[in-house]
């Protein structure tokens, strides 16, 4: 089995994000209440949620990394995708949260003018937000971590909500005081969109799903090798940041045990070192015209 990419920096973005959203959430809070902005105080409950997810994360991230034992013959690589899991649950709960609290503030009436102070609040986060975003992005495809890449992808919907209250903010002042509210219902939504995304690619990985179109170009890769009569068989399965799969290729009759099993080496080592296959399970079949 080949070795794991190193998940350690991985880390990294994991830690950068719980300490921007422990300042960004408390530091939106506080305005929001002193602003009374429901749309900062929905953006300030997000980031609120998005600190445990960033912790599940990290402990995920951490698990991971652990080596094989008796129980794990794979090693730990799903710890991962179920820390993504446990972030998408915690953002939903939060989103719905969000959602019927501004629709209860709107049919009783209690719209009222923000502080301007609100609104800068809410621009400066998201500039805040889109720097960590990239940064987690860039940091995902380094290290090819799928929970690293749902941080990332939380990132940006973050950034993204606080330009919202932004816009809902700055409407308000002009006598338009529905559209902050408006602003912190559509941050619920924004919650819910992204949590659903999330938790439709982990349990795509937890179900054994597989990129149909990365399955076809790798079919096609070990195709090439001539000692390869016919790829009859091919499967694939995620394990966090890392893919294994299962072959059946057809060769000549003829060939010996030796050179089928150096057929085989070759065929794991081009896979691994050009699509990155954490493991590749070959089993030969004699070919028939």
């Amino acid at each position: 089995m080949n070795q794991p990419l190193d998940m350690k920096s991985g880390e990294k973005g994991a830690w950068i994000s719980i300490f921007a959203y422990l300042f960004l959430a408390g530091t939106k809070l506080i305005v929001a209440y002193i602003g009374t902005s429901d749309a900062l105080w929905a953006d300030g409950l997000n980031n609120s949620t998005d600190v445990v997810a960033s912790i599940a994360i990290l402990i995920g991230l951490r698990i991971s990394q652990k080596p094989p034992d008796q129980n794990h013959r794979y090693g730990h690589y799903r710890a991962e995708t179920i820390a993504s899991l446990l972030a998408a649950f915690i953002m939903v709960a939060v989103g719905i949260q969000v959602i019927f609290s501004t629709i209860i503030k709107v049919f009783e009436g209690n719209t009222v003018r923000p502080d301007m102070l609100t609104a800068w609040t809410a621009l400066g986060a998201a500039l805040v937000m889109y720097v960590v975003y990239k940064y987690n992005l860039s940091l995902s495809r380094k290290v090819n971590s799928s929970a690293l890449y749902a941080a990332s992808q939380d990132n940006r919907s973050d950034a993204l909500v606080s330009i919202g209250a932004f816009i809902g903010i700055v409407g308000a002042q002009f006598g338009i005081f529905w559209l902050d509210p408006l602003a912190g219902f559509i941050v619920g939504v924004i919650i819910c969109k992204t949590a659903w995304e999330i938790f439709k690619d982990s349990t795509l990985m937890l179900t054994d799903g597989f990129d149909e179109e990365r399955l076809k170009k790798i079919k096609e890769e070990i195709s090439k090798f001539p000692e390869v009569k016919k790829v009859e068989d091919i499967k694939g399965r995620a394990l966090g940041n890392q893919s294994v799969l299962d072959v059946t290729i057809k060769v000549d009759p003829e060939l010996n045990v030796r050179q089928g099993h150096d057929i085989t080496v070759n065929i794991e080592e081009k896979l691994a070192d050009k699509h990155g296959i954490l493991y590749t399970h070959i089993h030969i079949e004699p070919y028939n015209e």
